[in-house]
Formats: C-alpha cells, structure tokens, sequence
C-alpha cells in the first residue's frame, strides 16, 4: 500500500495505453489529452518507478525487460478498474433513489410496491423516506413523491390527486355515533403535525367552529392511527394512511363526507435534468396507482 500511495493514477493510465497502443500520440489521443501531457505523466511514472519503462526509437516505444512486466499488470489492473467501473454504471442504471414522506411510504406505496418489480422486474428500488426539501440537481435522487400545495422553487412538479380528510374511529365507537353534531362527545386525537385543521371538515359540513373534546396529541399521523384503532378516539384521517386499516374493517369512516384540504400529491423531479427511461417508468406507474387509487377520495363535495 505504500508503494500504491506514491503512484499517481493518471501517471499510471499514461503508461499503459502508451504501452498497450505502441504509441504516446495514440495513447493522448484516447485519453483526450495533449501529446506533452501524455509524455510528462510516462516520465513521471518512469520516475516513480525507479526505472525506464520505454526505450523511445524512430519506430515508436518499445517496452524494456522491466516494462514488460509492469506493464502486464497494468494492463490486467486496468481490465478490472474497468470491469469495476461497468459495474458502478450498471448499477445506477438500474437502481431507481425515490424519496417518500415516512407515512406515505409505509402506509400506501411499500404495499404496492411488489406490483411495480412485476412491471418492471429489471430495475432496483431503493426507497429514501424522507420529508425534507431536496436539491434534485445535485443528489442520487431520482425522483420525490410529496404532499403539499406546490409551486416549490426550482423542481418540476405534476399533479397526482387532491388530499381530502374524513374522521375515522373504531367499530365500537363508531356504533355511537348518529351524526356530524356527536363528534363532540367523543376524545379528538390530534396530530401535532398535521398541515389542517378539523376545519377542513367541518366548515364544509355546516359545523364551523364544532367544540371538541380534546383528546390525545401524539407527534406523527401514524401513531394518531393506531390510536384510533385502540377505540382512543376520533381521528381525521386521509385515504393513502387509512385505506388499509378501513378495508381491515379496523377502522370506520361513520359519516360520508370528504373534503379537499387544499393539499396534494406531487411527482417532484429535477428542473435541470434530462428524465431517464427508469424515472418516466415510475412516473407512469404512479400515475396508474394513483389513478386506480382516487376512488378513495370521492366525497360529497366531489372531490
């Protein structure tokens, strides 16, 4: 390692296609460098390695006794950096980075994620469940799913499908329950998070201003659903975080309406950078599952 650590690499490169093309001007041309860069990094080389690698004649280079044999491991080292490096692009060809808010991503896309590798069974996912704003110019980012209004600077951004709100309790809670008006009676969890308030849905329903009975606060929707699971309380929940827990009958939606919050479902993407094939693969994807998806967001304000 130490003898590795006084090499330079680019010295090393010039040695090789020198001695793999017979030439310094068809070796500076195949490393895109001028013909005196070429001739200084073999003589640095040569320098670092303590002997002449080439004996320089009229009809070109010809390796010494030394050079030989330097130079058959250089060309070997130098097929495997290759190899190597075909690996590395491989990969990134392959694997498709997708940024998810946490929730998002466990409760709605993980669980639909199987039908995507049938679809497209070539690519890799990797899922980064992340909220934070990104820099999609200068990251492994592919692309970020985000809930929001929009107009985020510098990002290109489609629109998937309105965010609406309903309440949702357990089964046995809900048995008590005959109209909007009762929601008082009962414990409201709250999350500390949440971007609205149970406005969004009352106001709609004729009961701005409803009093609450205050419930549990906790610091992520996630819990507040497992709460209202528990028979804790009342919760005002969203399709893509309740739908499983509604189709498992574990939870109840006791009223009918649902109402926009003003919020949405974006595909973010780079600005500045051209899409890949694998990024419109997903996108379209997206599109179909969110699409398949919106009857969940029928409420009686039509949306």
């Amino acid at each position: 390692m130490n003898d590795l650590s006084r090499l330079h690499l680019n010295a090393l490169r010039a040695v090789e296609a020198a001695g793999r093309l017979g030439s310094l001007t068809a070796a500076a041309e195949e490393l895109g460098v001028s013909l005196g860069a070429v001739s200084q990094q073999v003589l640095k080389a040569e320098a670092q390695l303590g002997h002449p690698v080439f004996l320089r004649s009229p009809k070109g280079l010809q390796p010494t006794a030394f050079g030989r044999l330097v130079l058959a491991h250089l060309h070997e080292g130098f097929r495997y950096l290759a190899a190597a490096a075909a690996v590395g692009r491989e990969e990134a060809a392959n694997t498709l980075t997708v940024s998810v808010p946490p929730i998002l991503a466990s409760k709605w896309l993980v669980p639909r994620l199987s039908r995507f590798s049938a679809a497209a069974p070539e690519l890799k996912l990797r899922i980064d469940a992340s909220a934070d704003l990104l820099d999609l110019d200068h990251s492994d980012i592919d692309l970020a799913l985000r809930v929001g209004s929009g107009g985020w600077p510098g990002v290109a951004t489609e629109h998937l499908l309105d965010q609406v709100v309903f309440p949702v309790c357990s089964p046995q809670l809900a048995a008590t329950l005959e109209k909007p008006e009762d929601l008082a009676r009962l414990p409201v969890l709250r999350d500390r998070g949440a971007m609205f308030t149970w406005e969004a849905w009352l106001a709609p329903e004729g009961l701005s201003g409803l009093p609450l009975t205050e419930g549990s606060v906790y610091s992520d929707a996630a819990l507040c659903l497992q709460a209202a699971i528990a028979g804790q309380g009342v919760f005002l929940a969203w399709p893509t975080l309740a739908a499983y827990a509604l189709a498992d009958g574990q939870l109840v939606a006791p009223f009918p309406g649902r109402y926009k919050t003003g919020y949405a479902y974006w595909i973010v993407t780079s600005a500045q950078r051209p899409k890949s094939a694998k990024v419109k693969k997903f996108e379209a994807w997206l599109r179909e599952e969110f699409a398949a998806f919106a009857a969940y967001g029928e409420g009686t304000d039509g949306g």
